[in-house]
């Protein structure tokens, strides 16, 4: 009987240990607010729960719902409110996120999202890696180059012409620069781009990069594109744990966690961005898009018109607590380093 004890004792100190391991498992509702067949949805967060379930041994496992469980604007609140554990927001919507708008500085892009995505992280890391606090920062990303587009037969290239339009913006500096310039300005999350634009609402749009204006079959409305010699804008993603999970996962599988997360998970994005972007501006031919390059003169009025936006941030900054013009420098030289 004491030898069945024994057994008894050792059995329930094993299926105690068990429920233990298991109840110390995680997993994670990763949103993501893109339609389902975007390569976000489809390919890049399901290749990160993939890692991350390998890094961590199975302890740490997700999956994405099939349909966003809020609005874009609202990413960052349904995270913190434990409706999803991870998700994506445009920085755009993370009031926090002052020092990632660096990347979203007028003139700064470069067309390369891969490049862009790895020199934001490396900023983050050196000049504002602890701003935002109501959720833990797993990655920060950029995507394609926003262009410029017209919706009527004659391309848009003088600020004039700009300026008699009713456009299409994306949210943020490129709205604000719009409605200085004098355009009529309508601006709504890009995953919303299609009502207006297809309606007729507008005739132009800017902001959106060739991937983005073929994904959300834009093409049959658009006319003609603006290539600027330097992008005028593009945008920067933040990626965010809700912070009551990440301190329900150990250290270890943090540090596993972080190590696929970071600069692995921005330049994932990116350079997935960049091939669609090339998928973009090869459709344009077959769509009857035609390609303008800008006259130097509406690019010099452009970078002009802009610059209030910088000047703004690197107030926004100093207030924070940020270094912007040092900040703006390291960023800008990370892209001439990388492209050297």
């Amino acid at each position: 009987m004491k030898h069945s004890h024994s057994v008894s004792a050792l059995a329930l100190t094993a299926m105690l240990g068990f429920a233990s391991q298991a109840s110390a498992d995680t997993r994670l509702l990763v949103n993501c607010f893109w339609p389902s067949s975007h390569f976000a949805c489809s390919e890049i967060l399901p290749g990160w729960i993939d890692e991350v379930e390998r890094v961590t041994e199975g302890r740490v496992r997700g999956i994405i719902p099939p349909r966003s469980v809020a609005p874009p604007p609202e990413q960052l609140a349904a995270v913190v409110g434990g409706v999803a554990d991870v998700s994506v927001s445009f920085n755009g919507f993370v009031e926090e996120a002052v020092g990632a708008r660096v990347a979203m500085m007028p003139f700064v892009a470069i067309r390369n999202a891969e490049r862009m995505s790895r020199a934001l992280w490396a900023t983050n890391r050196q000049f504002f890696p602890d701003e935002v606090t109501s959720v833990h920062l797993l990655s920060q990303f950029v995507i394609g180059a926003g262009e410029l587009y017209s919706q009527t037969d004659t391309p848009i290239n003088s600020i004039e012409d700009l300026a008699s339009r009713r456009m299409w913006v994306l949210p943020g500096p490129l709205a604000r620069i719009a409605a200085q310039i004098g355009s009529g300005v309508v601006s709504t999350p890009a995953v919303e781009s299609n009502e207006i634009i297809s309606r007729g609402v507008v005739d132009g749009h800017l902001g959106l990069d060739p991937q983005g204006v073929q994904s959300f079959q834009l093409l049959p409305y658009t006319r003609s594109t603006t290539r600027l010699s330097h992008p005028i804008y593009t945008t920067s993603f933040s990626v965010f744990i809700n912070n009551d999970t990440w301190a329900g996962i150990s250290p270890e599988d943090q540090e596993a966690i972080m190590s696929v997360s970071g600069d692995v998970l921005g330049a994932a994005f990116g350079a997935r961005w960049d091939a669609a972007v090339a998928q973009g501006v090869a459709a344009y031919a077959d769509a009857g898009v035609d390609v303008v390059d800008a006259d130097p003169a509406f690019e010099a009025a452009l970078v002009e018109a802009s610059r209030f936006v910088t000047t703004g941030w690197l107030a926004d900054a100093a207030a924070r607590g940020i270094d912007g013009q040092a900040a703006l420098d390291f960023y800008i030289g990370q892209l001439s380093d990388a492209a050297n």
